[in-house]
């Protein structure tokens, strides 16, 4: 790795937020222990966290490298990068061992090519939407609040959620209903919103919620709600390609014995990561050498998955649909 670029922190330098607990509000990291503990293979390696959020994993992985080792922090919203900053003060910026990266995941392979890294040790992926953007009202994450409809993790990015309601034709949207939300009358709540929408703009999240609701199933109603926003989530932000593109690039990086892990949250980013992983693409097409046997890059870790415990359960309640995925990659 070139040493000239190794500790350019030029993406995180910019932001000088003050000591505060943010980075704990922003986000809980999910599983924690158990998946840093299978990433890292080797101290003094290069390891990649493509969702910092609020640090946590970057900080415990950081803790467990030794003084060779070498963190690149991704992640696309402005706000994550306050969180370079600890609660006591203390800033990843004056790190020499980490690097942050204001980027989507998806340009991974771009990134660690300009850092002249040609393999990494090891790569980790919380999938998760942060409770800082669940929670922050103006993002229009959420229906819980009145709220412009944004859902952009990337407040630069151009398409919006407001754009996708207004201007995708009905049969766009139910396919990013029914693809996205898994909502089997994707197609009548898409003909709700056009006819809605034929008679004012739907600007705001109560709008969207007040088109949906009636149609959610019998005690459903939050569940269904929830999937309406993730599948709308999931275009703006062009959440599945990005997903793909940097599951490539990973297996691409990775070197021999190095660790890929995963946490997911949903059926839709579970089934690629599990394909990848098994099959070495994201349509889970599987190639056989002449002997039958598959051909991957990867070699699972464990017979099955890892969820959270009891304990984080009670205290994090968010992390009741996470899932830990975990390869290692094999020889050539």
């Amino acid at each position: 790795m070139g040493k000239s670029k190794k500790n350019d922190n030029n993406d995180c330098q910019h932001t000088t937020p003050a000591a505060t607990d943010a980075s704990a509000a922003y986000h809980v990291p999910v599983l924690l222990h158990e998946s840093v503990g299978s990433l890292i293979t080797s101290p003094n390696g290069v390891y990649v966290d493509v969702t910092f959020g609020g640090g946590g994993h970057s900080r415990e992985i950081l803790s467990r490298l030794g003084p060779d080792g070498h963190l690149f922090g991704f992640d696309q919203d402005e706000d994550a990068a306050a969180n370079c900053v600890s609660e006591a003060g203390k800033s990843l910026l004056d790190e020499k061992r980490f690097t942050f990266i204001r980027s989507n995941f998806r340009w991974l392979k771009n990134w660690m090519r300009y850092y002249e890294v040609e393999q990494i040790d090891g790569l980790l992926a919380d999938l998760g939407v942060s409770s800082h953007h669940l929670d922050e009202g103006e993002r229009g994450f959420s229906f819980r609040f009145d709220a412009p409809l944004d859902m952009r993790m990337n407040r630069h990015a151009r398409l919006t959620a407001a754009d996708v309601v207004n201007d995708y034709s009905e049969e766009q949207l139910a396919d990013v209903f029914y693809h996205y939300g898994e909502l089997r009358y994707a197609r009548r709540l898409a003909a709700a919103v056009v006819k809605a929408r034929g008679a004012q703009r739907i600007a705001t999240t109560q709008q969207l919620a007040n088109i949906a609701e009636p149609l959610a199933g019998h005690g459903r109603t939050k569940k269904d709600m929830a999937r309406v926003f993730q599948a709308l989530r999931i275009e703006v932000n062009g959440e599945m390609e990005a997903l793909k593109d940097m599951l490539a690039a990973a297996a691409e990086l990775i070197k021999p014995g190095g660790r890929l892990c995963v946490i997911t949250y949903h059926s839709l980013e579970d089934r690629i990561v599990k394909n990848m992983m098994k099959a070495g693409n994201a349509e889970g097409k599987v190639s056989q050498d002449f002997f039958g046997r598959v051909e991957s890059p990867f070699r699972i870790i464990g017979n099955k998955t890892t969820v959270p415990d009891n304990d984080e359960l009670e205290t994090n309640p968010r992390s009741r649909s996470a899932k830990l995925r975990v390869a290692e990659k094999l020889e050539n």
